[in-house]
């Protein structure tokens, strides 16, 4: 595990400027091409439609249907402090809260978020709501509701105060990034370590974990916990809500600044997300977020969730 993590650590100095250069360089909506060539694509196409007589048949998408009295959630069944099977998350005390102001039930399809859990849930159309990052693309998103950060991580008793990737402390200590995805990619922190030359202290953790364990995401608390690692850089939710478990008092600092430039981010906007084309239900979702903010704050509040008040994130 840890040879597989350094050795994506040495490349990703390469994936770092290559990161660089998709900063300076719009992409287009058409595949990720570069603006150039999709100045040149769409006025290929432009001279195309200029040169036909009749105008392209528009296609009509099917209107979104939905069962009467159900809000239909997508949801993981082992992913606290998100949601379980028992509805013990924080995404499942929303979806009641939710559903009661709507006049509906919850009723849940149950997928553990792995590759395709997208396409074989909301876009397969079996349920119609699932918490994702503004903006998502496969989806159609509400106003967010929630911005949470990444957190440093460490036991309260070692008394680290740590809040910047600019502490030269880092070089000295055993620290936790977690990895994401079936491919083991790295998410911000690593990056931001890799691009200070932090490599050979870091030690890696999937995410996903060992699903047949609860609560997967916890073992790089867990390792904090136990004194395998020093430190943890980790996702706000997942420190705030197992740090309040552990019987090892933890201290959980926001990552300053929100973001490392020139753009990598720390702090991210999450939303409701439905069917694209489902307006009604967005805008239906969208009011009573606004209307339940303050209980949904509380219920955020309750679960140690690390949120960043105004701003905007990503």
């Amino acid at each position: 595990m840890c040879s597989r993590f350094r050795k994506k650590f040495f490349h990703a100095k390469a994936q770092s400027k290559a990161a660089k250069a998709q900063v300076r360089t719009p992409l287009c909506v058409f595949a990720g091409f570069p603006l150039r060539l999709c100045v040149k694509l769409l006025l290929l196409l432009g001279a195309t439609a200029c040169g036909n007589s009749k105008p392209a048949p528009v296609a009509v998408a099917p209107p979104i249907t939905r069962p009467g009295g159900v809000l239909r959630v997508c949801a993981d069944p082992n992913n606290l402090p998100f949601s379980n099977q028992r509805g013990e998350g924080f995404e499942n005390k929303i979806a009641e809260l939710l559903a009661h102001d709507l006049g509906e039930r919850v009723e849940y399809t149950w997928w553990a978020q792995r590759r395709g859990f997208f396409r074989n849930t909301l876009k397969a159309g079996v349920c119609d709501v699932v918490g994702v990052p503004s903006g998502f693309e496969m989806a159609l998103t509400t106003r967010p509701y929630y911005r949470p950060i990444y957190v440093f991580l460490s036991c309260k008793d070692r008394d680290l105060n740590l809040s910047s990737f600019a502490d030269p402390l880092l070089r000295k200590l055993r620290i936790g990034v977690q990895l994401i995805g079936d491919d083991q990619s790295n998410a911000p922190p690593a990056h931001a370590l890799t691009r200070r030359k932090i490599i050979d202290n870091v030690k890696g953790f999937t995410l996903y974990g060992d699903y047949s364990q609860p609560d997967p995401p916890a073992r790089i608390i867990d390792a904090v916990a136990k004194g395998d690692i020093d430190l943890a850089i980790v996702w706000g939710p997942l420190a705030g809500y197992f740090a309040k478990q552990s019987h090892v008092p933890m201290q959980v600092v926001p990552v300053t600044p929100q973001i490392d430039q020139p753009f990598l981010p720390f702090v991210f906007d999450i939303s409701m997300g439905v069917r694209r084309g489902d307006q009604e239900l967005k805008d239906q979702l969208e009011q009573v977020l606004e209307q339940r903010r303050a209980d949904i704050d509380r219920i955020l509040e309750d679960y140690r969730v690390p949120r960043v008040e105004g701003g905007q994130g990503v």
